[in-house]
């Protein structure tokens, strides 16, 4: 059991120091921890909340008024009518000039010519454009978190060769000095190969200073430490096709039906609206005029019906409105065309950057080998006692240049294949 714990132990172990930090992972957490992903919920809302308030336009809609009026003149009996009832002694003093109502009024739409279905629309492609946007600048955050992905790969094959070449230059300081120990060197031939090494220690520091700040800006952005996790080096698969699938083009696609949805609002400007009411409400004078010339008491009183309005003031505007929201469409499509061409033009570049370092990459293998064997013949020589101190250190320093230029090569390689996928978001 002892043995399975030990083993279990070891693996776990084994797996940590394997775990590696993936760029698909780093943009995953840079999307969940930026604060503009809280956007999309408050989109979410906005547009229920909307919608809410456009189904409820259908609801039946309640009002209350009250009013108090004095008025110049009334409907009254004529004089000779009034003069004949007054001698049978019946009085008619006729309707007073102060009127006072309280009423309810019930009003119930049965069709506002499409005006709440194109605000629901309205609503709705909002929602959709704002949701795009949102897209858009995330888009632009995998960028920037690809940019200092590659940036800490490319620090970090630096710190690798510039290992290699402290550990060449210490070993052919060992050599030195025990060639100056058996009297075949001098001290200053010791002296500069020390020289060169410290040189090139402290060009690892600043190296290594550099990848810790990129490392911190990197945590910043996924929002968790990445502790001594080394960053795992992405495939470098291209594209299989050039045809960009960008957030761009549904932002684009999402402020044209939005444009439209706007298009029938002002048409639905211009249609007559049909309804039912209902009118309840207590005050002098009722609607028996009769009742009221006769006696000053408040009545009850209510009216039912149907009724249209038509608001023929809408025509006088809905061509240019019409007119403006289709210059708004024609101006979407030509950004569409200036952001594909735009995009064209950019992979084409971006095409032939890999192209060219396909090309440099490959000549690269071969002057690293040559750079090699070149310092390998002078390390021969100081094996052999033939002392050139300066022509020694000129060859490792070669050799460490080339190399440094093919694996920055690679990296930028690898790095100008992602941008093309970013270009294209493939």
């Amino acid at each position: 059991m002892k043995r399975i714990a030990l083993l279990c132990g070891y693996l776990l172990a084994g797996l940590a120091a394997n775990a590696q930090v993936t760029l698909d992972e780093c943009r995953r957490l840079a999307r969940e921890h930026y604060p503009e992903i809280r956007q999309y919920d408050l989109v979410r809302r906005t547009e229920q909340y909307t919608l809410s308030n456009a189904r409820r336009e259908w609801l039946p809609q309640l009002s209350l008024a009250a009013q108090a009026t004095w008025e110049t003149d009334v409907p009254s009996f004529p004089d000779a009518l009034a003069g004949m009832l007054a001698q049978q002694g019946i009085d008619m003093p006729g309707m007073n000039k102060d009127q006072y109502k309280v009423a309810l009024e019930l009003n119930q739409t049965l069709w506002d010519g499409g005006k709440s279905g194109a605000n629901k629309r309205i609503a709705q492609a909002e929602a959709a454009e704002q949701a795009r946007s949102a897209d858009v600048d995330l888009y632009a955050l995998q960028g920037r978190v690809d940019n200092l992905f590659f940036g800490i790969l490319l620090l970090d094959e630096r710190i690798a060769q510039t290992r290699l070449t402290i550990d060449l230059l210490r070993s052919n300081l060992d050599k030195v000095r025990a060639l100056q120990r058996n009297g075949v060197a001098m001290q200053t031939d010791a002296d500069a190969v020390e020289a060169e090494l410290l040189t090139v220690n402290q060009q690892l520091t600043q190296i290594t200073a550099s990848r810790e700040s990129y490392r911190r800006m990197l945590e910043v952005f996924i929002g968790r430490p990445l502790g001594g996790e080394p960053l795992a080096r992405p495939d470098v698969a291209e594209p299989r096709t050039f045809e960009p699938a960008r957030p761009e083009l549904a932002l684009f696609d999402a402020t044209a039906d939005k444009l439209t949805a706007q298009e029938r609002l002002v048409k639905s400007a211009t249609r007559p609206c049909f309804g039912l009411f209902a009118q309840g409400y207590y005050g002098y004078p009722g609607m028996d005029y009769f009742q009221s010339m006769m006696s000053s008491d408040w009545s009850w009183n209510a009216l039912v019906g149907v009724k249209m309005s038509w608001n023929f003031g809408a025509y006088y505007t809905k061509k240019n409105s019409l007119n403006k929201l289709r210059t708004a469409q024609a101006q979407v499509e030509v950004q569409r065309d200036i952001f594909l061409f735009n995009t064209r033009l950019q992979t084409t570049e971006e095409n032939g950057d890999i192209a060219r370092l396909r090309k440099a990459l490959a000549d690269d293998d071969r002057i690293v080998a040559l750079r090699r064997s070149v310092r390998e013949a002078a390390e021969s020589k100081l094996r052999n006692g033939v002392i050139d101190t300066n022509d020694l250190l000129q060859k490792i320093t070669d050799e460490a240049t080339a190399a440094t230029a093919r694996s920055a090569r690679e990296i930028e390689l690898l790095k100008s294949i992602y941008e093309l996928k970013h270009t294209l978001n493939r």
